[in-house]
């Protein structure tokens, strides 16, 4: 339950749109419109979250020399590719993208992907310009800041993407329970199949 006060409290002030105030009981909230980005994958193709309309898209954001967190995260999602099946890659589609654009390259991120069991064609890790990284993160609501360690502290919250491009679910931290995501995403895909 995390999730929904995170839902309708401050994350609703930093997307444009409002939250739907009456929300059937079976249906995910709506957040509003979710922030269109376009940035380079790992095969260096650039992807836009408009090339993605029509799948449920899961967004977070990590860096691959992180040590703690966000392999965690990683091996979490991960972990839902086989559960989600054939919808995989066909209707559910992962978005990593990285808080540190100097160090991840596309190459970089490839290797971090493929290290952590990602299957690329449903999930992409994404990088860009150090500005265009920073305009994503902060319309995603994530702060981050490279300490004199070199690591990034940085803000976990992983954003649920309906069909139609609108931001519905956003999970704080990584303690999340997969098959809370998982239910989440199917509730979108049967939605969609109900329409």
């Amino acid at each position: 339950m995390i999730r929904r006060a995170v839902l309708l409290g401050a994350i609703a002030a930093l997307v444009s749109g409002a939250v739907d105030a009456a929300p059937k009981s079976e249906a995910l909230p709506t957040i509003g419109p979710a922030p269109s980005f376009t940035l380079t994958a790992q095969d260096e193709r650039r992807l836009s979250l408009q090339d993605l309309r029509g799948k449920v898209v899961v967004l977070t954001f990590i860096y691959t020399t992180c040590t703690d967190t966000c392999p965690l995260l990683t091996t979490k999602m991960a972990s839902l590719q086989p559960r989600l099946g054939a919808d995989f890659a066909r209707r559910v589609f992962f978005v990593s993208v990285t808080v540190d654009p100097e160090r991840d390259t596309p190459a970089r991120l490839k290797g971090y992907g493929a290290a952590h069991g990602a299957k690329f064609d449903g999930w992409a890790f994404l990088t860009g310009t150090p500005a265009e990284i920073r305009e994503v993160a902060k319309r995603y609501g994530i702060f981050y800041k490279k300490t004199a360690q070199g690591d990034i502290d940085h803000t976990f919250l992983t954003s649920v993407i309906d069909q139609r491009g609108l931001l519905r679910v956003q999970y704080m931290g990584v303690r999340f329970e997969p098959t809370e995501l998982l239910d989440d995403v199917r509730t979108l895909l049967g939605q969609a199949a109900g329409r």
